[in-house]
């Protein structure tokens, strides 16, 4: 069973950084680390690996600056290898651009037979990636999974909904992106985290992909950030005070936001 990952690395939300007035995007020349919501994809991978008793994980990642803390800790985890794209021409590539890239990136892996993401970035929100993956490679998209479990050339996908959860099957090789929290990321072990460092990252750029430059980064992006403005401060709550009615003003509180 071999499963591609795709993992982004983001500004630590501990220390996120600053945005770019000009560009009107987040700045990302500083460290970053494994997106917290990928980790759930990289462990259900290593996790489908070990069911089938063989196969591999491979990581793909579009990142600036040629990082790879990130890529690093989820090979530490357990996956065996990583494709990490990063080129100066990507700057400014909104969601379309980077699902053209990632897709030929998991082109490169020979034999994947499932390919597995997030349901959506912490730093971008756009929950948009993942199908246009499965749309750019012909693949059938299944997302918010809460499990997966595969049956010879069929995956069976438990997909988390607002009422429950609906039984899926598909063929494989398919998309399928993770809703966070299903499963429990694995810490790093010392010897995971020193094996990690010798294991093989193929960085590769734009044009190795068969991309043209045109195609992403400012130039083949089609969003377009008009604005960006500080978030406003949080509101102080109101406090009760029970003089005997406070059970009345909490129901008239209720009831004013009809909740009740």
């Amino acid at each position: 069973m071999n499963v591609v990952v795709c993992v982004k690395q983001i500004p630590d939300p501990a220390d996120p950084g600053a945005m770019d007035p000009e560009t009107k995007t987040l700045k990302r020349d500083g460290k970053l680390i494994l997106d917290e919501s990928d980790s759930y994809g990289v462990e259900m991978a290593l996790q489908l690996v070990d069911t089938a008793g063989g196969g591999e994980v491979t990581l793909v990642s579009m990142t600036p600056n040629s990082e790879v803390g990130g890529l690093r800790t989820a090979l530490a985890m357990g996956a065996a290898k990583a494709i990490l794209i990063s080129d100066p021409a990507l700057a400014g590539s909104d969601a379309l651009s980077t699902a053209k890239v990632l897709a030929a990136a998991i082109k490169r892996v020979e034999g994947a037979d499932l390919v597995l993401t997030a349901t959506e970035s912490s730093d971008g929100y756009t929950g948009t990636v993942p199908e246009q993956i499965a749309a750019l490679l012909d693949l059938p998209s299944v997302t918010f999974a809460k499990s997966i479990a595969v049956d010879g050339a069929t995956a069976k996908v438990e997909r988390q909904t607002e009422a429950g959860y609906d039984e899926v099957e598909c063929p494989l090789p398919a998309v399928v992106s993770v809703t966070a929290g299903v499963v429990e990321p694995r810490y790093p072990s010392f010897k995971g985290i020193m094996a990690a460092k010798s294991k093989p990252v193929d960085e590769v750029t734009v044009a190795d992909l068969g991309l043209d430059a045109s195609q992403v980064g400012w130039a083949g992006a089609r969003q377009e950030i008009t604005s960006i403005e500080a978030a406003p401060s949080r509101a102080a709550g109101e406090v009760v005070e029970d003089d005997g009615t406070g059970f009345e003003k909490i129901v008239a509180f209720l009831d004013n936001l009809k909740v009740i």
